[in-house]
């Protein structure tokens, strides 16, 4: 049986690749594929930002070697820090 946390990695790693294999380097993804990526799963938090150019800075944060492209890595800083900042938001409102 798998566990619940091989499934969320199982799922990372699938959404990650879905959006990076539709142009360019598939192992990679583009400014475009980030920000279809981004619209796609995570669109409240997007939606949440009033900034015009939220996807420019997060790619800019997001691409360590300046490559113009997001790899897995990278990514998962991406998905690393959205799940802590929504962990202290959980336990934030349960002290409550």
């Amino acid at each position: 049986m798998v566990s619940k946390l091989e499934n969320a990695m199982e799922g990372l790693i699938k959404v990650f690749h879905t959006y990076s294999s539709k142009e360019g380097d598939k192992y990679k993804l583009s400014k475009s594929e980030l920000k279809s990526l981004l619209q796609g799963e995570l669109s409240d938090f997007l939606a949440a930002s009033k900034d015009p150019m939220v996807v420019e800075k997060i790619m800019s944060d997001l691409d360590e070697n300046r490559d113009g492209e997001v790899d897995f890595q990278e990514f998962v800083v991406l998905v690393a820090a959205l799940t802590v900042a929504c962990n202290e938001f959980f336990v934030e409102s349960m002290k409550n």
